[in-house]
């Protein structure tokens, strides 16, 4: 196809950026205005000559909007094959003539639920006629130019300017672009529908519990930007947002400084941010996480005592890590942790002091939040599968004292539950098997992803001795300390293992057909041990 000349535009959006200078480019090269509504006063506002589409389809706009452009003066004006004999007569005998441009962007559905728009406010903002006419026009882009990014405005201009029309190429590709926007844009429509729960559902946060999984689960999402690659250099990688609302996360926090965040450095501050919001009401606290798993977390009266009780229980793993806060970041805790090589830092925040700390280490990655994001918020985790996608509702379970069962002939002392319940706290997020030894809201050693518990335990118990031993310690903080599973112990093995460490209590799902061996043990070793009833299995 040639370049095609526009010699009409129809002009209707939501998003008016930069709407009123193409108007007056486009009418400075001739080209007729067609309008809407409010696009047309601010067309005809900035003294340019515009037509309301009334004057073209015979019929006011009608029904508070709802009816302007579903009209066959438009769509056959969008539609016609201009170079179809048949559809040249008809547009003749009926009085239409062509639609070359259309720019068009659709009502501002997403952002009306996201900031928490009534039901009424929703539905009215779910456009009908804008994605009706962005289709016939897309569909017909060998003679139709559709744009629906003010970002593309520019581009246009200059072919027009360059080639007195639009090329074929230009036409095809922001076709594709806007049937991409009407499929996210109907899936932000259908994801509301269905799974409206989590999202401020008028009906009450009980209505779809019982349905929780729709027939089909549509998912509207825009690149936010292509990533240098992925797991690996040999593998492509982008990172995309959701159109609908969401909760922020790592894709929405300010990056002050470092470079651009790979795909790893997402996963593993999603990890880090995941943890570090399970203490967002707490004293001072900082989790220093690797390759998406807990190295080490503290809680104390201040960040910089926080990150050095973490620091000291685990001085290998935290080099070339994740570290979260759960406080603005002040100078001592940032002269602290760029002591040593630190990829990510993220935080709800930092003080001038800190800033300038950290600018010293160019490469270092601090990202800031405007909040911790809440940990036992509703929605749905999604895994890719060979042929398919396992889909799962949130890990938002939690306990509290008053839902300990004490199963040993001794009970903890307060101290020890209150050991038990922070371990607890951190064990759910670390990938199973699990195993974190705690005392004195600090972690004493962690063992992950082993394939059985036993070893889990004792991987655990060797890094908070060779802790020990590099700080100097008389003892392993394992000493005294509660060991937490979070699964079942099926066999005294892994109970072996922590009262070899020093354990003293001991915090656990129960449910395992060897829990009575277990028990026996912790009672023969003098431990306490608590069920909690849950798991927290993490793959």
């Amino acid at each position: 196809m040639t370049t095609v000349a526009i010699r009409r535009a129809l002009l209707s959006v939501s998003d008016k950026s930069g709407i009123v200078d193409l108007a007056r480019a486009l009418a400075g090269m001739g080209v007729e205005l067609v309008s809407t509504g409010g696009t047309a006063s601010a067309i005809r506002d900035a003294g340019l000559p515009v037509k309301d589409i009334s004057e073209l389809t015979g019929f006011p706009e009608m029904m508070d909007g709802r009816v302007k452009t579903l009209h066959p003066v438009v769509h056959g004006g969008l539609l016609a094959v201009r170079d179809n004999a048949e559809h040249v007569v008809a547009m003749e005998a009926h009085g239409i003539g062509p639609i070359d441009l259309l720019v068009v962007n659709l009502y501002p559905f997403e952002q009306t639920v996201a900031r928490g728009g009534t039901r009424e406010e929703i539905i009215e903002n779910i456009d009908i006629g804008g994605p009706a006419m962005v289709r016939s026009s897309a569909k017909n882009h060998d003679f139709v130019t559709i744009l629906t990014d003010p970002a593309d405005y520019p581009e246009l201009l200059e072919q027009m300017e360059r080639d007195g029309g639009t090329a074929h190429a230009f036409r095809i590709r922001m076709a594709g672009k806007a049937y991409a926007r009407t499929a996210a844009y109907d899936a932000a429509i259908a994801s509301w529908f269905a799974m409206a729960d989590a999202w401020s559902n008028p009906l009450g946060p009980d209505a779809l519990k019982a349905t929780p999984f729709p027939d089909t689960l549509p998912m509207a999402f825009a690149r936010k930007d292509v990533l240098r690659y992925g797991e690996n250099p040999h593998q492509q990688a982008a990172v995309y947002v959701p159109r609908g609302p969401s909760t922020p996360g790592i894709p929405q926090a300010r990056q002050v400084q470092g470079k651009a965040l790979s795909y790893n450095n997402y996963a593993d501050a999603d990890a880090a941010l995941e943890l570090i919001a399970e203490f967002r009401d707490a004293e001072p606290t900082v989790a220093i996480l690797k390759h998406a798993n807990p190295c080490a977390v503290a809680t104390s009266g201040n960040l910089a005592e926080a990150y050095r009780n973490a620091f000291d229980s685990d001085r290998a793993s935290p080099f070339g890590g994740i570290v979260a806060l759960n406080r603005a970041i002040d100078g001592p805790t940032a002269e602290a942790i760029t002591g040593i090589m630190t990829e990510v830092v993220l935080a709800p925040g930092a003080g001038e002091d800190a800033l300038a700390i950290f600018a010293r280490k160019p490469n270092l990655r601090l990202l800031l939040l405007d909040s911790l994001p809440d940990p036992r918020r509703p929605g749905l985790q999604l895994k890719q599968v060979a042929g398919g996608m396992l889909v799962q509702s949130r890990d938002g379970g939690s306990i509290t004292a008053t839902d300990l069962k004490v199963v040993t002939k001794r009970a903890p002392t307060e101290r020890e539950l209150t050991d038990c319940l922070y371990a607890w706290t951190v064990v759910r997020h670390v990938k199973s098997n699990a195993i974190v030894y705690a005392r004195d809201g600090a972690t004493a050693g962690i063992g992950m992803g082993q394939v059985n518990r036993r070893d889990s335990a004792r991987t655990a118990a060797i890094r908070a001795r060779e802790a020990a031993e590099e700080a100097g310690w008389p003892e392993p903080r394992t000493v005294g300390s509660v060991m937490a599973s979070e699964a079942f112990l099926p066999f005294p093995d892994a109970l072996s293992a922590a009262i070899e460490a020093g354990a003293t209590a001991v915090i656990q799902p129960g449910g395992a057909l060897g829990d009575d061996k277990v028990i026996a043990a912790a009672d023969e070793a003098g431990l306490a041990m608590v069920f909690t009833g849950m798991r927290h299995f993490r793959h």
